[in-house]
């Protein structure tokens, strides 16, 4: 079964540990989701094609009154997670920004929005590296990928910064 990049993140959080659709939606949230996200309109129906396709089982696990299903990794799944982890195969890379978009398509637009519009982008990179500021200390820690790939989005985020502030420049 060919493994969709939410499939992948999900064998992946799972091998960390048992957990809930909710849990590994958090999770994302404070740590992939700076290069790779997914919502629960993608988690949960993976989940299900996971669990279908026998790489993951769940257990009903309820808590307080709510449903819950709680998921382990068989040894197929953790096979496919190694499979994936291992291979050669070139990684994809997708890159969505809307500010970048707006910014594509800014030709009617005059000087001053246009100023306005990277200002909002440097904005938004800024707030990430603040953020990715405040889990930097817990990643060097820990070391290996995770520790680089803050690395990355801190060096990546800090140069779209740089970026808009030298267009800044330019236009104001």
């Amino acid at each position: 079964m060919p493994l969709s990049p939410t499939a992948r993140v999900l064998l992946a959080m799972i091998h960390n540990g048992r957990r809930t659709g909710y849990e590994i939606k958090q999770l994302v949230d404070v740590s992939t989701r700076f290069f790779w996200a997914a919502s629960y309109g993608q988690i949960y129906p993976e989940l299900k094609r996971l669990e279908d396709a026998g790489l993951i089982e769940g257990e009903d696990s309820p808590s307080g009154g709510r449903r819950r299903r709680v998921y382990s990794l068989t040894d197929a799944g953790d096979a496919a997670l190694d499979e994936w982890l291992h291979s050669d195969d070139e990684p994809t890379y997708e890159m969505r920004d809307e500010g970048l978009l707006k910014l594509f398509f800014s030709s009617d637009l005059g000087d001053a929005e246009r100023l306005a519009l990277i200002r909002r982008i440097r904005a938004r990179h800024q707030s990430v590296i603040d953020r990715l500021r405040t889990v930097e200390e817990g990643a060097a820690a820990v070391g290996g990928g995770p520790h680089m790939t803050l690395q990355f989005g801190l060096g990546h985020h800090g140069w779209v910064v740089e970026w808009c502030k030298r267009q800044e420049e330019e236009l104001g």
